[in-house]
């Protein structure tokens, strides 16, 4: 917990091969993130013709899809201008394909097939999935070792979340966990201890002080909804109840603790002890003020550095009644399309291997809070001097190592999952719902979705 101002073309995989997936990371206690999940069209099941690489010239103009993560159009043009430097025959068209992920994945899916497809794509934890699935990307491991990229400094449950079979599909970009952060000033002046709450009762505890010092029309605690960040936070007040999403295929949205988890969630928003509230930006809202605290992206860190007008504190999620892991990782990757050429698809490697090494993945997590990806830019002299001076950075890493997990394959691997958990979570906080009465009708949905949309392809 810290605190401080800031200065200045591939078969379908068999049911086996799913679960392999899936655990992938578990030792390390990380897998995927936000978003919706995969489905099972366009696999290709031809073998892929293996390239000699060193016979390949890159081409001279590439197009790069990105939505920018954490404010970095900028800074994404900076690599640019910096990957010219060494390499000026090569021009990159950085294109704005999206306002997020769910965006730039659909547009992507669109292009398909056509001349509009780009050379180099955001994808995002969840989504690199379902590219791989319908053969839209290649296996980097090749180029990559034809251009010498040393893989093994790569966080190793990062860059894992994109393997399958022993390849990888994606390099990890834009990484990021949820966190909590807090108005150092109002926790103050209701004269709490400077540091987040341990667990979510204590939060609720401390809500009448902190109530005394946010405007009318605010709250305690800012939390959005939506699809790719309902289901995200409720992760964490989930796990935090002993429950879960699912259990492999399985839905257990009916046991006891999800169902109270359901109950918690409803009332941190409704009831006369309701202390979280929306708003149509939930970050603007808790730099001026509104909200006390937020759950929000580590990728917003730098932005709330700059915007708060107070004191900026940082803390782990919440802990609930069980102990133990209860924080999902999300961000995104980059990906090489499987459909361009050769010559283009060695451009688009060494850029991606350009951006993601250590000292501009340092910067990278400098400027915006996303997590280093390489394991020697952690502790490099880049972020040792960002914890020093800005301790806020470090706690996105060590809530990393230590509090994340495996995320429930009914939300990341169901087709519409996301979207499925996040309309059952909007009724529990808009409309004040019963658990009892939405989460039948949730897992009835994720259950024909997965019947239709995945288990033919197990």
């Amino acid at each position: 917990m810290t605190s401080a101002r800031r200065p200045g073309s591939l078969a379908r995989p068999s049911r086996r091969q799913l679960l392999q997936l899936s655990g992938l990371s578990a030792a390390g206690g990380l897998l995927t993130a936000c978003g919706p999940s995969l489905d099972g069209g366009g696999g290709n099941d031809e073998p892929a013709e293996e390239i000699d690489w060193a016979s390949i010239e890159p081409a001279s103009e590439i197009t790069w899809w990105s939505n920018h993560p954490g404010n970095t159009q900028e800074l994404e043009a900076s690599y640019i201008e910096a990957f010219n430097e060494e390499y000026p025959d090569i021009q990159i068209n950085h294109v704005t394909a999206g306002a997020g992920y769910d965006e730039i994945a659909q547009r992507f899916q669109a292009a398909s097939g056509t001349d509009e497809i780009p050379d180099l794509v955001i994808a995002s934890d969840v989504w690199w999935f379902r590219y791989f699935v319908n053969g839209q990307i290649m296996p980097i491991d090749d180029v990559f070792s034809h251009l010498g990229v040393d893989t093994g400094d790569y966080v190793e449950t990062l860059f894992s979340d994109y393997e399958y079979q022993g390849k990888h599909y994606a390099a990890p970009y834009a990484r990021s966990t949820p966190i909590f952060y807090y108005n150092r000033d109002i926790w103050a002046a209701a004269g709490l201890p400077d540091r987040g709450p341990e667990t979510w009762a204590e939060l609720k505890e401390w809500a009448p002080a902190l109530k005394e010092h946010v405007p009318s029309d605010g709250n305690v605690l800012g939390n959005g909804i939506g699809p790719s960040w309902s289901a995200w936070w409720f992760s964490n007040v989930i796990w935090g109840h002993g429950g879960a999403m699912s259990e492999d295929w399985t839905v257990t949205l009916d046991t006891e603790e999800a169902l109270e988890a359901g109950r918690f969630a409803r009332d941190m928003y409704n009831g006369e002890s309701a202390f979280a509230g929306l708003g149509s930006d939930t970050n603007a809202d808790f730099q001026v003020g509104v909200f006390a605290s937020l759950i929000g992206s580590t990728g917003s860190l730098t932005g709330h550095l700059d915007a708060a007008e107070f004191e900026l504190g940082t803390s782990f999620l919440p802990n609930g009644p069980v102990d133990g892991p209860n924080v999902p990782t999300g961000g995104t990757g980059l990906a090489i399309p499987s459909s361009r050429t050769p010559e283009q698809q060695l451009a688009a490697a060494m850029f991606l291997k350009f951006i993601t090494e250590r000292d501009n993945t340092a910067t990278f997590s400098q400027e915006t809070g996303y997590m280093p990806v390489r394991t020697s830019a952690i502790e490099g002299d880049i972020m040792s001097a960002v914890y020093e001076e800005t301790p806020q950075f470090r706690t996105s890493v060590d809530q990393l190592q230590q509090r994340t997990r495996v995320q429930d394959w009914v939300r990341v691997f169901t087709p519409g999952g996301d979207q499925i958990l996040t309309d059952g979570i909007e009724e529990l906080v808009l409309a004040g719902a019963d658990p009892e009465d939405v989460f039948p009708g949730v897992s009835d949905q994720l259950d024909r979705a997965f019947e239709d949309n995945v288990e033919p392809y197990l």
